[in-house]
């Protein structure tokens, strides 16, 4: 079941937009005015745990929406400073939740941060909400360790659903900064590994501004790659 309420617009300070997908819902919320993050709280209703992506800012709001509920794991997309200056104060709060993140970003996570990656992650790793499972994608370019998080159970949800940090937006894959060996493998991995994998159908969930669907950018790609951005 799909909330047709549900739009994934958010902004820092406003409400947060809650989809429930069966027995898992997603809670979006928006933090830091400059920067606007996205932080996506992912909770089981048959166990009542739940998992954090990118405790990116304001740790108060963080732990107001995960409350009294056990958090199993907080995962950082990458390394970038602005999705995960939360961190340490949520996992302080919640010690034994593990910090996950994308094997070849640990290092530098845990230089930024000063907490430990307890588990380094890559291709098919799975974490878990209680029985369901978020499925492992790596997608380097953005950051040598981005990884995108795949839920595609169709006992729950009718389509897959998947949280792709900074690597994918609507409208182009994330920025490289210039550098164009590193776009160049950004979108290739974004091509094989997601738009290659995965359905029209499959909703995405960004680390910054609108939620959208494969089927609306796929027609694109072309064009991202010629454009060089």
């Amino acid at each position: 079941m799909v909330n047709e309420s549900y739009t994934g617009e958010v902004s820092p300070g406003g409400e947060p937009d809650v989809r429930p997908l069966g027995e898992l819902t997603v809670t979006k919320v928006a933090v830091d005015p400059e920067m606007s993050n996205n932080c996506y709280l992912l909770h089981c209703a048959v166990t009542d745990e739940v998992v954090l992506i990118d405790a990116a800012a304001e740790p108060e709001r963080l732990l107001e929406l995960i409350g009294d509920r056990s958090l199993l794991s907080i995962v950082t997309t990458h390394q970038h400073r602005d999705h995960h200056r939360a961190l340490a104060a949520v996992k302080a709060a919640h010690p034994s939740a593990l910090v996950v993140a994308g094997a070849p970003d640990a290092d530098a996570i845990e230089e930024q941060t000063g907490v430990r990656v307890d588990r380094r992650v890559g291709e098919g790793d799975k974490v878990a909400v209680g029985p369901c499972d978020l499925v492992v994608i790596p997608v380097a370019g953005h950051t040598p360790g981005s990884i995108c998080l795949l839920f595609d159970d169709p006992d729950v949800a009718p389509s897959p659903h998947l949280f792709t940090g900074d690597s994918l937006f609507p409208g182009g894959v994330g920025a490289t900064f210039g550098d164009a060996d590193a776009f160049a493998q950004l979108l290739t991995e974004v091509e094989t590994k997601i738009f290659d994998r995965l359905p029209d159908e499959t909703w995405f969930y960004p680390g910054h501004g609108d939620d959208g669907r494969l089927g609306e950018e796929r027609p694109h790609l072309a064009e991202w790659r010629e454009r060089g951005w």
